[in-house]
């Protein structure tokens, strides 16, 4: 399958270097790593919250959950948990449960946890339910670069 056109097109435009791995199909980010045979904590998962201001996506990686009491006192915001629902509109060149953990791309607001800054490679769903696009530490800093980095997450 060929990874999100938004996504694809946005690693172009920021001259990010990557490439793709294909995997046997997986419905989540750590089912996908397992697939993938990739390191859990180099798997970054996007998490997408929402409130009156609209929404964001914190990245995390796979083996954590997100801290909506920090991020909402860090953003000064009241963020909770979006629904699948109103996920397809904003993501609609992805499958649902395949969203890239590149917010930026999309438009929206996003928060990086800072655990991800120390991985020499991170991988990130492609848009589909069997590739993987794989970044090196320097290519996923660049991607990130303009968005917030902070502790955002627990075990």
């Amino acid at each position: 399958m060929k990874i999100a056109n938004t996504l694809e097109q946005f690693l172009v435009d920021h001259d990010i270097r990557f490439n793709k791995l294909h995997h046997p199909h997986s419905s989540s980010s750590q089912s996908t790593a397992e697939s993938a045979r990739i390191p859990l904590n180099e798997m970054a998962k996007p998490v997408i919250l929402e409130d009156e201001q609209g929404y964001v996506m914190a990245v995390i990686p796979a083996t954590r959950q997100v801290k909506i009491r920090e991020l909402n006192s860090l953003l000064n915001r009241n963020l909770g948990l979006a629904t699948e629902p109103e996920l397809r509109p904003l993501f609609n060149d992805c499958e649902l449960g395949a969203i890239p953990p590149v917010g930026q791309a999309y438009g929206l607001t996003t928060i990086v946890d800072s655990s991800l800054n120390d991985c020499c490679d991170v991988y990130l769903e492609s848009g589909n339910h069997e590739d993987v696009v794989h970044v090196r530490d320097t290519e996923f800093r660049k991607l990130m670069q303009g968005t917030r980095h902070a502790p955002i997450c627990m075990h």
